[in-house]
Parts: structure tokens; C-alpha cells; sequence
């Protein structure tokens, strides 16, 4: 990486050369903090990468001549030992070396897009001495993600310099491939008189950079060898500077190893963005409307995608099915398997939805037959909103919960094993008659294990929330599932990236 000139002639012997895969272990050991050598070593200089730096000069090399001082003055410094110029280049090389890899290490334990964005972002401002810097996002796919992020810049910052046309933007060159796209620096010029490097000269680039105070940027390409460009991120100076030789070095090498981080990051980011947006194509993608109950539905998919579910359906003679399940795992085969779980029960329940029983008598046989390795809970609900009377049965699936002006409590429920878990299921169900403006809610096991608490206090906390819905929220039950979801799931919760899903289905009796 660093290339080093030789200073002095050496030959070397076989054996000699033999000592070369010592490395430079020696003359590491030798060096004092000063960077002077040992004095254990003199008279002799250390060996520096297994060369032996007191062999003779050759016959030609003239030695050093003795210098005659003038009387009352000062003696001249004695010149560097051969092998000191040589240390201090290995010393600077190792410890650009362990920069790097202190830096690498940390982005490689940035968990997430933004994340290792910001990462990438304050490495590079500390590489190249800036203080503010920003990434822009757009894979020469096509694929996406597109987007900006930046350090020490806000979002009204941002929209700022994307009003400067994007040929006169050093990221915008970048990105379109345009002359000058591989990467460098650029100044606004003064009022005093010079322009530096690569002058800036579109006006309203130069009205942005008085706007926000920059005088100064430096720009690479963020790209790996097997997607191609990703993007680009660029550094700004306050006043006008330039990084140095080194560390335009350091930060090209960081953010070669940081495009290929990044390229890992998208693929694993995209593949969640497909998991996730077919688990929603396979639920439902409006609820029916039906006379006498007004519904809503809140699902939030983990980022490998889970099998929860939930639907809605209209049923013979002004009747309606609801229904809550989950599927064991998550990935891409939960999801299939939640797919064809929740087509079956429509089926099923079209058939035979005026007994919950049957209906998911013949989902659990169903399940036994096509997924054997695979257990699921569900719950099944079928209404009658004209008499306000639910018959409802469930498979080892947490209770609903009854909400209203005078009463909120969980639906007592029989006790069952899940789906697969027995060789033939079967369970009586329960009927519940809801009053004019109480909400049923069916909601899944994930909105209670995200809290990370016992379940005991999950459901108390579940419980609390519900009891804590404002009057005129009742009446809305789309406001009343955010209600639930802020209350359960303080501190964005909800937002965070868990195995767990979130399926939350509320029916208001009107």
C-alpha cells in the first residue's frame, strides 16, 4: 500500500534473503516511542523487515566526512541513522493500518441502511479532516433504494443543495457519469481572489455553499464489484482546504471496503422489502362493509417476514367471518405456508363458517396433511352484527378483548392446543354478545412479545391500554387500534426491527 524508495544500497546474501518472511516484527519491537532505536541495539542499526541494516556500504559509497565548526558556534544535529527515515514509514504505515481497520470494523457492526450510512459518513469526515458531510443512494440498477442522508445537516440543509442543478453537484457527476466523475475536490472561490482547485462555478451552487457556510467539498463514488455504483458521498470544509496526498489514500481505500459493506446491506434491506410488501398481498387489501359493524386492521411485518394474518369476510344472510392466525418460522416458507392457511380458512368458512369449530377442525387436518413440520394458532369468529351475537372458537391463540364505555376484558375462551400439535383437535366455542358501541379486538401474540415483558404483564399492559382508549377514540376503531399500538408499544416500538409480527383486527358493534 505504501510505497517506500530505498534509501541505501544493501546486498543481500541467501541467507539473508531467507529472513525476509520475518516480517517486520523486529523492527517493531526495537522501536522505541520516540522512534528512535533501542539503545540494546546499538552498536548495531535494527533489522528492518528482515534486512540487516548494518551491512557495509558497497566499495563506491564514500563515507562521512568531519565537518569543521566555526569557533562559537552552535554544532550542527547529527544526520538521521540510515534506518530511522525507514521506521518512521513503517510506523506511519501501521498505523494507517490500524485506523483502517478500527474504522471497517466499526461499520461492519452497523446494523441497518442508515445506520452504516452515518457510519460511512463520520469515518470519512475523520479521514479527510471535514467536519460535515452527505451520502446519496441510488443504485445504478434501478432497483432502490434512492435516498439522501446527511452529518451535521438537517433536512431543510439537504433540500437546499438538491435545488443546485445535479450537473453542477460533485455527487451529481458522480452519479451520472458525467467528466470529472471519478471522485476529487472542489472550492468556491473567494471574494479575496483564488478559486483553488476544481473552482466551483455554477451560481447557485455557490449561493447554497453561502447559505449553509461551506467553502470547500471532496467527493468519492461508493460502488462494489459486483452491483456497480451505488451512490456517492461527499465531505464539506467550512474553509477552503483540500485533504492531503494520505488521506485521499486512506479514504478511498475506506470507502472501497464500505461499497462492498453497503451493497450487503441493500441486498439483505431489499430482500426484507420483498418479504414484506408479499406478506400484504396476501392479506387483505380492503375490509368488507357490511351492515351494523364498522371494521380496521393494523399489521406490522418483521424484517424476515412472519406468517401472522388476519381477514375479513362477508358472509351468507348479512353474516361476517373474522379471523386471526400465526404461522411457526418466518421467512419466505411462513409466508407461503400463512398464504395458504388463510385461502383454505376462506374456503372453509364460506362453507361452514356458522361453526367455528368445523371450520378450524378442518384447517388443523388440513395443516397435518401439507405441512407436517409446521404448527400454527388461529381463531375464528363468526358474527352476526343485525342480533350482536359472535360465536367464536380458537386454536391455542390469545383471547379477544372486549372494549367499551362500561366494560373492558378479555373473552373467556376454551383452552386448546395449537394446530398440528394434536393428532385431531377439537374445542368447544364460546358466544359472546357485544353491545351497541363495544369493539371486539383480535390481535396476534406479536403485539404482546414485543413488549419484552412476562405475558402476564404483557396482557395486563394490553389490558391497561385498552381501558385507556378516550370516548370519542371508541367510536373510530381504526383510531382505537393506533391507540392500543402508541399505548402498548411506547417509544416507537413498533418501529423497531423485530422477529416479531403485529396483526391487530378491531370490529365495533354499532
Amino acid at each position: 500500500m505504501l510505497d517506500i524508495p530505498p534509501l541505501v544500497r544493501v546486498d543481500v546474501d541467501p541467507l539473508t534473503a531467507a529472513q525476509i518472511a520475518l516480517g517486520v516484527c523486529d523492527a517493531l519491537r526495537r522501536i522505541t516511542p520516540g522512534g528512535e532505536a533501542d539503545a540494546m541495539s546499538a552498536p548495531h542499526l535494527p533489522k528492518v523487515a528482515g534486512i540487516d541494516s548494518a551491512v557495509s556500504a558497497p566499495p563506491h559509497t564514500a563515507g562521512p566526512t568531519a565537518t569543521r565548526v566555526p569557533r562559537g558556534a552552535a554544532a550542527p544535529p547529527p544526520p538521521p541513522a540510515p534506518g530511522t527515515l525507514i521506521q518512521d514509514r513503517l510506523a506511519g504505515w501501521v498505523s494507517d493500518l490500524t485506523t483502517l481497520h478500527e474504522l471497517t470494523e466499526r461499520l461492519a457492526r452497523a446494523t441497518g441502511l442508515d445506520e452504516s450510512l452515518q457510519e460511512l459518513l463520520r469515518a470519512g469526515a475523520a479521514l479527510v479532516g471535514a467536519r460535515r458531510g452527505l451520502a446519496v443512494l441510488e443504485p445504478s440498477d434501478g432497483h432502490g433504494p434512492t435516498l439522501t442522508t446527511g452529518l451535521g445537516l438537517g433536512a431543510a440543509d439537504l433540500g437546499h443543495i438538491e435545488t443546485v442543478p445535479r450537473s453542477a453537484t460533485p455527487y451529481g457527476r458522480i452519479l451520472d457519469g458525467l467528466p470529472g466523475a471519478g471522485g476529487g475536490s472542489e472550492q468556491l472561490p473567494q471574494p479575496g481572489g483564488g478559486t483553488g482547485y476544481a473552482a466551483v462555478a455554477d451560481p447557485r451552487h455557490r449561493e447554497v455553499a453561502a447559505r449553509l457556510g461551506y467553502a470547500a467539498s471532496y467527493a468519492l463514488p461508493l460502488a462494489a464489484e459486483t452491483t456497480g455504483r451505488l451512490g456517492a458521498a461527499v465531505w464539506l470544509y467550512d474553509e477552503q482546504a483540500e485533504p492531503t496526498e494520505r488521506q485521499r489514500h486512506l479514504a478511498g481505500l475506506y470507502c472501497r471496503y464500505a461499497g462492498e459493506h453497503l451493497a450487503r446491506v441493500i441486498d439483505a434491506d431489499r430482500s426484507r422489502t420483498r418479504f414484506a410488501t408479499l406478506a400484504e398481498e396476501l392479506l387483505p387489501s380492503r375490509l368488507p362493509r357490511v351492515s351494523g359493524v364498522r371494521l380496521a386492521a393494523r399489521h406490522r411485518t418483521g424484517p424476515l417476514g412472519g406468517g401472522d394474518w388476519f381477514d375479513a369476510l362477508a358472509l351468507p344472510e348479512g353474516a361476517l367471518g373474522l379471523a386471526v392466525g400465526s404461522v411457526t418460522g418466518s421467512g419466505p416458507s411462513a409466508v407461503a405456508a400463512m398464504g395458504r392457511l388463510r385461502a383454505s380458512l376462506r374456503a372453509y368458512a364460506v362453507m361452514e363458517g356458522e361453526d367455528p369449530v368445523a371450520v378450524l377442525s378442518d384447517l388443523e387436518l388440513l395443516l397435518r396433511l401439507t405441512e407436517p413440520a409446521r404448527s400454527a394458532t388461529a381463531l375464528f369468529a363468526y358474527c352476526e352484527p343485525a342480533r350482536r351475537k359472535i360465536l367464536l372458537a380458537g386454536a391455542g391463540h390469545t383471547p379477544p378483548l372486549l372494549i367499551g364505555d362500561r366494560r373492558t376484558e378479555f373473552v373467556e375462551t376454551s383452552l386448546s392446543a395449537p394446530l398440528g400439535m394434536l393428532s385431531c383437535w377439537e374445542a368447544p366455542s364460546v358466544e359472546v354478545e357485544p353491545t351497541s358501541g363495544e369493539t371486539v379486538l383480535l390481535y396476534t401474540d406479536g403485539l404482546l412479545q414485543r413488549t419484552g415483558d412476562p405475558m402476564d404483564r404483557a396482557f395486563a399492559r394490553l389490558h391497561a391500554a385498552a381501558a385507556s382508549v378516550p370516548k370519542a377514540t371508541r367510536e373510530d376503531p381504526a383510531a382505537l387500534c393506533d391507540h392500543v399500538l402508541r399505548t402498548v408499544l411506547p417509544d416507537g416500538r413498533d418501529a423497531v426491527e423485530s422477529d416479531e409480527d403485529i396483526v391487530l383486527l378491531a370490529a365495533r358493534f354499532d
